[in-house]
């Protein structure tokens, strides 16, 4: 986190319609400090302005281009600005990078609007469950209701632990048709999988369900581990946890 004291200014120049990966230059920059925890960045648009290639760029109406210059900037540490920069410079590519000393007087406080206001670290839990997989098809039907939804349905209704829809773009099943979604050629028979982690024996409790609901499809079992973090437990509660 950004402290009160000496850090660095860091300025990025790019054109908006640079590419980095398939993405603006500018928007992939800011995402690579987001993700690497620099306190705050910003993004502006230039109206006018020419680069390297001595190629004037503005928004006149009379002379409009895409390729207006946009600068990044962020304030972080020197330490913090001296482990991002090879990945930066590899990002700009024809841009520029500009770094100044600077002195932060008062560093920015973290915002509590909307936040939620844990007074205790997340509780951690590891452990093992089974990864359930349905397989079926998005026609299938269950009393006139998409098979898909109705599994979904009873699923809550079981206590399962949550589940996940998943529409196929692409795929086949016993009928050893393919099943494909295109501009041209648009099936309404797509593949449809839904996805259910919970113990194994909750799962095994549910699969006369299944059985009764399913005429055609196909159900996986995986062994899977389990990461949950949970937040905003009060305190009897978490200690109920910490003994489990």
């Amino acid at each position: 986190m950004l402290t009160a004291g000496p850090a660095k200014k860091v300025t990025i120049y790019v054109g908006r319609d640079h590419q980095y990966r398939g993405e603006s230059v500018y928007m992939a920059i800011l995402e690579f400090l987001f993700y690497h925890k620099v306190s705050g960045a910003s993004a502006t648009r230039g109206t006018a302005g020419f680069g390297a290639d001595h190629h004037m760029h503005t928004d006149r109406i009379l002379v409009l281009t895409e390729n207006l210059p946009v600068k990044v900037e962020f304030i972080e540490s020197a330490e913090k600005v001296e482990e991002l920069l090879p990945k930066l410079r590899e990002m700009v590519g024809t841009g520029l990078i500009e770094i100044q000393d600077t002195l932060v007087a008062k560093a920015a406080g973290l915002s509590t609007e909307g936040a939620p206001q844990a007074t205790m670290p997340p509780l951690k839990r590891e452990g093992k469950a089974k990864l359930m997989r349905i397989y079926v098809g998005e026609n299938d039907k269950w009393h006139d209701k998409p098979l898909y939804k109705a599994l979904l349905e009873s699923m809550r209704a079981n206590d399962l632990a949550g589940a996940t829809v998943y529409q196929g773009i692409l795929g086949y099943g016993a009928n050893r048709r393919i099943h494909k979604e295109g501009m041209l050629q648009l099936s309404h028979d797509r593949p449809m999988m839904l996805s259910v982690v919970d113990t194994e024996e909750r799962l095994r409790a549910f699969l006369p369900v299944l059985e009764d609901m399913v005429q055609q499809g196909l159900v996986v079992f995986s062994d899977v581990d389990i990461i949950k973090y949970s937040h905003n437990y009060q305190e009897g509660e978490r200690r109920k946890e910490d003994r489990q």
